[in-house]
């Protein structure tokens, strides 16, 4: 059974900085592209970055290019989303998602497995 599990989301004024986190098996980072989605209340999941299995290419959305950082330690099974600069519009639920294919796409439909999701909160 695969297990994504986040955690670092929380509360944080607008201009701030905070960085979540995403811990998966061994077996899963050696398999599968990492990146991060997330959901506003009312909206569609959306897809907000995602990097290669071997750490080499990153991708991102449009919104959060300049201010966001991916990053995936393979020692510790571990990805890394670094926000900075965050604004109201980026209060959402982030979720770490694993995928085999198309981690560049931003197609949720292409996501393997699911984290529970962690909320981020940027207060104006």
């Amino acid at each position: 059974q695969v297990q994504l599990v986040e955690s670092g989301g929380g509360l944080v004024q607008a201009g701030g900085s905070l960085r979540v986190s995403c811990a998966a098996s061994e077996r899963v980072f050696t398999t599968y592209a990492m990146g991060w989605f997330r959901q506003a209340p009312g909206k569609e999941r959306e897809f907000v970055t995602g990097v290669s299995r071997g750490g080499v290419n990153t991708y991102y959305a449009d919104s959060v290019k300049g201010r966001f950082t991916i990053s995936r330690d393979n020692a510790k099974n571990t990805v890394y989303l670094q926000m900075n600069s965050l604004k109201s519009e980026d209060t959402a639920v982030y979720y770490c998602a694993a995928q085999r294919l198309g981690v560049g796409s931003g197609n949720p439909l292409h996501v393997d497995y699911w984290g529970q999701g962690t909320q981020v909160t940027v207060s104006s």
